[in-house]
């Protein structure tokens, strides 16, 4: 009794896991089963309604005999391999057709090669899906063993397409490198450069081309130049500003609208000119800043070059008192003026009366100056310092604004306390001895000017596209 307890018990302590198990196998043969055959329900729906053919059906001596079309459907389906397991029966010009095929694509072909039989009025395909792993894993295996064959077959020629599309891209890529034919035809190195790689690129082209017609695939020319059409219309967007700035780069280093050194105004951005690359302009600024400007803002917008005439006008403004003899003022500063070595005699200097204000009158002074012999800030302080010194030595007050102030209660107002002034009633000095003289305008060459000398010497790196060579626009 006891015994009989125990084999019960461990029977029944096995099959929990048992039916586990065989729950996990059932839902797993289900999962493969609806993966492998899902489009069988479609199939078989799209089937279910006979499929119509597009010939007439004929009628009388002209009908075709079913035994004929029956005849006919069995010769085709025993020549073509895969349909082994079909039956066919033919009734009235119906054609019900049963049995298995391999996949989908076994499926509608045959109802296509069925649909072709003259005399077919409609076809109901019942044939499914052969669930056979073997079955369904021997037409890829002849595939891949077909590919195989053919691949080896093949492998003598693609070497031989290989090694003539090597000669070609090397051949290329050594003449465009070791002759020197590019550097003369193009007007600077950059605009060499790029016709070098244009040329490696028609090159490898050219390879390309060859290799496929030696492999007579030709057919494949249109479909990687399409393809690269596509490629490069979908870069051309993506890097469409990498691209725009790049042209600009080249037009610049055509026309060459700047020098290096050259003090210009770019869309209100004020520096030196240090150098231009294939994606920016570099400016030094008066305070030593790099300004990185797009090639393509430099190319489309407004360009001042100061720096392109050698002469170069200077302005500053005066103010003297307003009964000050103004003729006698504007020829003493303009005697002192002509008097510096830097201010040039043709053009002459300028002088007039530009305002009159509430306690003094405007004199505004010009002249121009040879910016290759000396600085331009610099021989601009000096002539006001100049103008100024004569005037004062004149006797011709340069007075400060005068402000009126009108006290409405002056009798509240308690007297302010008396101040030393005599340090305001002291003579005004022209120039003090102890100060230190003048800056020389002969020293040309700005903190600005250095900085951009020595970012195209390279201590900061890169290229430069201005080539002093080039005629300037």
């Amino acid at each position: 009794m006891s015994r009989d307890m125990t084999c019960s018990t461990a029977r029944a302590g096995r099959w929990p896991g048992a039916r586990r198990a065989l729950l996990a196998g059932l839902h797993l043969l289900i999962l493969l089963a609806a993966l492998c055959l899902g489009g069988t329900g479609a199939q078989a729906q799209t089937t279910a309604d006979p499929v119509q053919t597009d010939g007439r059906i004929e009628v009388g001596a002209a009908a075709v005999r079913d035994s004929e079309i029956l005849n006919r459907i069995e010769k085709l389906l025993a020549e073509i391999e895969g349909y082994g397991a079909v039956t066919v029966s033919v009734s009235e010009g119906v054609v019900r057709i049963t049995g298995e095929v391999i996949d989908n694509a076994a499926q509608d072909r045959l109802t296509q090669i069925i649909n072709r039989v003259a005399g077919v009025v409609a076809i109901e395909n019942e044939t499914e899906i052969s669930g056979t792993l073997e079955e369904r894993l021997a037409p890829a295996m002849e595939r891949i063993a077909a590919r195989t064959r053919n691949l080896l077959a093949n492998g003598p020629i693609f070497l031989v397409a290989l090694a003539a599309f090597a000669a070609v891209a090397a051949g290329g890529w050594l003449l465009t490198t070791r002759i020197g034919i590019w550097t003369w035809l193009a007007p600077n190195a950059f605009i060499a450069d790029v016709y070098r790689a244009v040329a490696r690129i028609l090159f490898i082209l050219t390879g390309l081309v060859l290799a496929l017609d030696i492999m007579n695939a030709t057919a494949l020319i249109g479909a990687v130049l399409g393809a690269a059409g596509v490629v490069g219309l979908a870069l051309g967007f993506a890097v469409r500003d990498t691209v725009e700035n790049f042209i600009a780069s080249i037009l610049l280093s055509l026309r060459q609208p700047f020098r290096p050194n050259d003090f210009v105004d770019i869309q209100g951005d004020q520096g030196t000119v240090a150098r231009l690359t294939s994606r920016a302009t570099i400016l030094i600024s008066p305070e030593g800043n790099h300004i990185r400007i797009p090639n393509a803002t430099v190319f489309k917008g407004r360009i001042v070059n100061f720096t392109r005439d050698p002469r170069r006008r200077f302005g500053f403004d005066l103010g003297v008192d307003a009964d000050a003899d103004l003729a006698a003022a504007l020829s003493t500063a303009v005697a002192a003026l002509d008097a510096q070595p830097f201010v040039l005699d043709d053009p002459e200097v300028g002088a007039w009366i530009s305002e009159v204000g509430d306690s003094n009158v405007i004199l505004t002074f010009t002249g121009w100056v040879d910016q290759t012999r000396v600085d331009f800030a610099k021989a601009r302080g000096e002539a006001i310092r100049a103008a100024k010194m004569a005037l004062e030595a004149a006797g011709f007050g340069l007075p400060e604004p005068i402000y009126r102030v009108r006290l409405d209660s002056a009798a509240e107002a308690a007297p302010a306390p008396a101040k030393d002034t005599a340090a305001k009633q002291a003579p005004r000095e022209a120039v003090s001895a102890d100060l230190p003289e003048a800056a020389d305008p002969e020293r040309t060459e700005l903190a600005a000017a250095g900085a951009a000398r020595r970012e195209r010497e390279g201590l900061d790196g890169g290229e430069n596209l201005l080539d002093a060579q080039q005629q300037a626009e």
